[in-house]
C-alpha cells in the first residue's frame, strides 16, 4: 500500500473556485503539484472588480502524488478546457491565465483557442529547474517514483502555498512533454500576452519571459519583473502588485479604465 504523503497546508482552501460577476471572464489555472489556493488571491481580486473567474483542479492535484503520477498531460488540458468552455458560455470575452505549469497551459490553450482575449502568464514553466533533465528523467522514473522537493529557507509564499511537497516523477515526464509542445506552439500566438515572473525565482529559469516575448506574434505583449519574488509569484510579498498589472492589462485590452 502506497505512503500517504500529506499535502503542505492542507487548512488552506484548495478546492476548485468559479465565480460569476461580468460578462469578462479570466481563467486561472493553478501550477504543478499545487491547487488552486495557489490562484485564489487573485481570483479573489479580480471577482471584486467585476469580473467571473474560474480556477480549476487539474487531473492528480489535490489528492495524492500518486494520483499526479497517473495523470497524462493531455488531463490537464483537458480540465483547463473545460473551464475555458464553461466560461465562454457565460462570459462575452475570457482571457487565459495561470502560474506556473498553469501559465504553460494558458499558453497551449491559447494557441488552440484564437478568439480567446489574452494570455495572463505568471512564472510559465517552459524551461524549469537543473534538478532533473529530461535524459536522466526516463532512468529514475520507474525506480524513484516521488522524488522529495529540495529544502530552502521558509519564505512568505511557503505559507500560502498548498500541495505535494514531493515531485512525482513520472507526472514531471509528463510536465517536459507540455514544455515542448508549447515552445513549437508560441508563433501561433497572436493575443495580448502579459509575462510577470519574480527576479528570486528558483523553478523557472530567468529566460522564460524573453522566449515567450520574442516567440509569440502579438502585438501587444508585456514583461514585468517583480524584484523581491520567489516562483509563486501570486503568493509573494509583491502579489498585489502583480495582481494591480494584471487589471491594467485587461483593462488595456477590453478599453475600459
Amino acid at each position: 500500500m502506497p505512503r500517504i504523503i500529506p499535502q503542505v497546508n492542507p487548512h488552506l482552501p484548495g478546492e476548485a473556485f468559479f465565480w460569476e460577476a461580468g460578462p469578462v471572464g479570466v481563467l486561472l489555472l493553478h501550477g504543478f503539484t499545487a491547487t488552486p489556493a495557489e490562484v485564489r488571491p487573485l481570483g479573489q481580486f479580480l471577482h471584486a472588480r467585476g469580473f467571473t473567474v474560474a480556477g480549476p483542479l487539474l487531473a492528480g492535484h489535490g489528492t495524492t502524488p500518486q494520483d499526479l503520477n497517473r495523470t497524462r498531460w493531455q488531463d490537464w488540458v483537458q480540465d483547463a478546457e473545460a473551464s475555458y468552455r464553461k466560461l465562454m458560455a457565460r462570459c462575452d470575452t475570457v482571457f487565459l491565465g495561470g502560474e506556473s505549469m498553469g501559465g504553460l497551459l494558458a499558453l497551449y490553450l491559447a494557441a488552440e483557442h484564437p478568439q480567446s482575449a489574452g494570455v495572463l502568464a505568471y512564472a510559465p514553466a517552459l524551461v524549469t529547474g537543473p534538478s532533473i533533465g529530461p535524459y536522466l528523467l526516463p532512468v529514475l522514473a520507474p525506480f524513484i517514483p516521488l522524488l522529495i522537493k529540495p529544502r530552502r529557507p521558509l519564505i512568505l509564499a511557503d505559507e500560502r502555498w498548498q500541495g505535494y511537497p514531493v515531485n512525482p516523477l513520472r507526472a514531471v515526464g509528463q510536465l517536459f512533454r507540455l514544455q515542448r509542445l508549447v515552445r513549437r506552439r508560441l508563433p501561433i500566438i497572436r493575443q495580448p500576452v502579459l509575462i510577470v515572473q519574480g527576479r528570486l525565482d528558483e523553478v523557472v529559469h530567468p529566460c522564460v519571459p524573453d522566449q515567450v516575448y520574442q516567440a509569440v506574434k502579438s502585438t501587444l505583449k508585456e514583461v514585468h519583473w517583480m524584484a523581491n519574488s520567489h516562483h509563486c509569484v501570486l503568493l509573494d510579498g509583491e502579489w498585489e502588485r502583480a495582481a494591480q498589472l494584471t487589471l491594467d492589462f485587461i483593462q488595456k485590452v477590453v478599453g475600459t479604465g
